[in-house]
């Protein structure tokens, strides 16, 4: 049996942003990661994240404050470039944009309205729809990048980052104590690590470790099957994009959900369908695409994506973990700290919920109400 202060259990973007956090406060870290670097198997892998501002609602704003000179001291301390301020667009039958035109100008965060016929001149690869909301301070994030760059700098602050190690279970032993059984997934030895606080941060695999142990709401894992098209013009100017549709108009009944998407350097237009995809067990995923949302898919590049090549694409997969109301998860129970129901939208703010989530551990502070256990769901 060995002990630590702190496990962070689960190495994707929010525990390696936990792990970095807590051990730059001179915290004994130990992260603990299933798979190998740049696996494929979660939600936190792949070159291309929107880096979306577009919120109304005042926590996420607050931590879209503090998010973007997060990720810039980021950069800077590792070298690498990992967010690129090419803009984002929204546009479709959103009636919150308003709302969020307010917020984002309130706090000092570019946001302004487009006619069609501009967005379409500045854009050519986009057919626009209804309305067009442009904040140019939003971009894409390279999240392979961003991983690695976090599990380096939690290294270099003194963190124990081991690959290739399991948690199997968590014994809670009291207010200040838990044990988590570890397997090295090479060898199949099992080892007990004693903790003062342990933090979840497992994505996909969340209920699966604290089923029992912490009161959860659903998470319900999807399949996410998005694609990368080719474009037609490699010199063209993209931003992101959020395309919202219309209920009730005939127009739109193809659809699954709205659309994300952003241009991916060497890879195309990557287009998705957001938290519609087949729920799934984590640990059997058939990593194929269901046929009937990908031809959807490719239908929906025909019609609104006039600078991509709807029929040459790659797809891809990742999962996302939705909570009921699509907020995120973020509260402790004795000594276990849990991070969870990113629903698809959490990456943009992965260096604040570390902050959040150590926080939590070391007990500096609460996180927002908004993402409490206890909140109404």
């Amino acid at each position: 049996m060995t002990d630590a202060e702190i496990v962070v259990v689960g190495g994707g973007a929010m525990g390696s942003a936990t792990a970095r956090e807590l051990a730059a406060r001179g915290h004994d870290v130990v992260l603990l990661e299933r798979f190998d670097p740049g696996h494929t198997n979660g939600a936190s892998h792949g070159a291309s994240r929107n880096f979306n501002v577009a919120y109304a609602e005042p926590t996420y704003v607050g931590m879209l404050v503090e998010a973007l000179p997060a990720w810039r001291r980021l950069e800077q301390e590792t070298g690498e470039s990992l967010l690129d301020l090419v803009g984002i667009v929204n546009h479709g039958a959103r009636p919150d944009v308003p709302e969020v035109v307010e917020a984002l100008t309130s706090v000092g965060i570019a946001a302004e309205l487009l006619p069609v016929r501009e967005a379409g001149r500045r854009w050519p690869g986009i057919r626009f729809d209804r309305q067009v909301l442009f904040t140019p301070g939003a971009g894409r994030l390279n999240a392979d990048l961003a991983v690695a760059a976090l599990q380096r700098s939690a290294a270099e602050n003194g963190a124990s980052v081991r690959h290739g190690a399991r948690a199997l279970g968590i014994d809670v032993r009291s207010d200040r104590e838990a044990r988590i059984r570890v397997e090295d997934v090479a060898s199949g030895s099992t080892e007990t690590i004693t903790a003062r606080r342990v933090v979840v941060t497992l994505g996909a695999w969340t209920q699966k470790l604290l089923g029992g142990i912490v009161p959860l709401p659903r998470l319900v894992v999807t399949q996410e099957q998005p694609a990368h098209f080719r474009v037609l013009d490699p010199v063209a100017d993209w931003p992101g994009f959020n395309h919202a549709p219309a209920q009730g108009d005939p127009g739109y009944d193809y659809w699954y959900s709205g659309v994300y998407g952003m241009f991916a350097p060497g890879q195309g237009v990557k287009a998705g369908w957001h938290g519609v995809g087949p729920v799934a067990d984590p640990d059997a995923r058939t990593f194929q695409p269901e046929e009937r949302q990908l031809e959807a898919l490719r239908r929906y590049a025909r019609e609104w994506l006039p600078g991509v090549d709807a029929d040459e694409l790659a797809a891809i997969s990742c999962t996302y973990t939705t909570s009921p109301d699509s907020h995120f998860v973020l509260d402790r129970v004795g000594p276990v700290v849990v991070g969870a129901g990113f629903s698809g939208h959490g990456f943009k703010f992965t260096p604040v919920v570390g902050r959040l989530l150590a926080d939590l551990a070391d007990g500096t502070g609460p996180a927002p109400t908004l993402f409490g256990l206890n909140r109404r769901r």
